[in-house]
């Protein structure tokens, strides 16, 4: 009768057990191995032979992490948990396992043994890691793989107070990724200040940057704060910084190494806490060979690097950096566009985008501004573009149905080469459509 019930108990544990997914193992008082579910046997290795066997004997070939636990469970009476960790069998992949092991316990509370749960999370773990690759970081989008680098670098280095050189192709989103390492990081607070070094010439530069006194030259009536200072406690942004001269190399290169500076026609010294990130689409390493640009500074400037992606080497990010752009000029120019044809996308994938980010930006707006209907199709793309891919979508042969004829040429005040362009055919096909019409 006694050994009925034993049977019975066991029968029910085994279906308990076997109904469990995740791998259950049962260890009895003397810290031997009594019980094992199916999962237990693929994930682990135990089979039928080892019930009775000392745990602490048995190995498997990896760290045996779970059974050392499971023991100091039993010699402790007290649960154990482990969280996320490798399992690594010889000849098997790395899996991510969770491990909780419960003392059983008599009915005096003296101990029996335990048991122990083991989940495997890979395929959770997996999801959470796809799920994890973001679409947009601040204002930049990509959910490309070269993109998901630059978001971890800006992430990186948001908090560090060194200066960092951000190198790409025209186009390709230097400000927005210097915003980003500005507003990521502790000096968000702090203002984030802009120049573009290409855009003034010497003197107009040095007293953007530093500012001057009233009298310091022609021109200056009055006392101006320059950039540097503006900056204080915040990110100064120097772009196209290739494009500096010498003189104003030698004055950024002294606020780098000393964080001070003067203002242009006074001689006290201003201190400053600015980060400086500064940004080129020129090689400065080969400027220093040719010497235009001092060698120390370049140093000072390059002490951590970014290289910004082309859009070319980014073609995952196209179609959803487009449907952004539709978005944008939908609200702006009060459209309703819902999408791109088929045959423009092929054509976004094929172009190799000199122009970058921003070349692709003014493609969309360009298509939304002469799109007649709720789908951008090829013919609304600047001709420049289409021109461009040759091959890959066959020319138009007559004018679109968005934009007529008429549309066109008033629109361009009746320059027939303008209309042309704006609708995506050759003057001699405009010609012909317009002597069609006198006939």
């Amino acid at each position: 009768m006694m050994h009925d019930e034993r049977e019975r108990h066991r029968a029910d544990l085994d279906a308990i057990f076997q109904s469990v997914s995740d791998a259950i193992i049962m260890i009895d008082k003397e810290g031997c191995l009594a019980h094992f579910n199916t999962t237990a046997g693929n994930v682990c290795g135990y089979t039928d032979d080892l019930i009775g066997s000392e745990v602490a004997e048995i190995s498997f070939g990896c760290s045996g992490l779970c059974r050392k636990a499971l023991l100091e469970t039993l010699h402790t009476n007290a649960p154990q948990e482990l969280r996320r960790f490798e399992c690594l069998r010889p000849g098997g992949a790395a899996n991510i396992v969770s491990f909780k092991s419960t003392p059983i316990t008599n009915a005096d509370g003296t101990g029996n043994g335990a048991v122990a749960v083991i989940r495997d999370e890979t395929p959770l773990v997996e999801l959470e890691q796809s799920l994890r690759k973001r679409g947009q970081f601040h204002d930049i989008i990509g959910i490309s793989d070269p993109m998901q680098r630059i978001y971890s670098l800006i992430e990186a280095l948001a908090d560090v107070p060194t200066t960092v050189l951000i190198n790409g192709e025209s186009g390709t989103g230097k400000e927005l990724v210097a915003a980003a390492l500005h507003y990521a990081g502790g000096r968000a607070n702090g203002p984030f200040v802009k120049v573009n070094c290409s855009a003034l010439s010497e003197p107009l530069l040095e007293s953007e940057l530093f500012g001057h006194v009233r009298g310091a030259f022609t021109g200056a009536i009055a006392d101006k704060v320059g950039r540097f200072q503006k900056a204080h406690k915040g990110t100064l942004f120097l772009d196209e910084i290739g494009d500096i001269s010498p003189a104003v190399q030698m004055r950024l290169l002294r606020v780098l190494q000393e964080h001070e500076f003067e203002r242009v026609g006074e001689s006290k010294s201003i201190k400053v806490d600015v980060r400086i990130i500064a940004a080129t689409n020129q090689n400065l390493a080969e400027m220093v060979r040719q010497g235009t640009f001092r060698q120390d500074l370049y140093y000072r400037l390059n002490v951590v690097r970014m290289e910004l992606p082309a859009l070319r080497e980014r073609s995952a990010d196209i179609r959803l950096l487009a449907d952004h752009f539709l978005a944008k000029f939908n609200l702006k120019f009060n459209k309703n566009i819902r999408s791109l044809s088929d045959d423009v996308v092929k054509l976004f994938n094929a172009s190799s985008w000199p122009g970058n980010v921003r070349e692709l930006e003014h493609a969309v707006e360009h298509a939304v501004i002469l799109a007649g209907n709720d789908i951008i199709s090829v013919q609304n793309l600047p001709q420049d573009l289409i021109n461009s891919v040759q091959g890959v979508i066959p020319p138009p042969t007559k004018p679109s149905n968005d934009l007529s004829l008429e549309q066109a040429l008033a629109m361009c005040n009746g320059n027939k080469a303008r209309a042309a362009r704006m609708l995506g055919v050759s003057r001699p096909t405009v010609y012909r459509h317009l002597k069609e019409n006198r006939e």
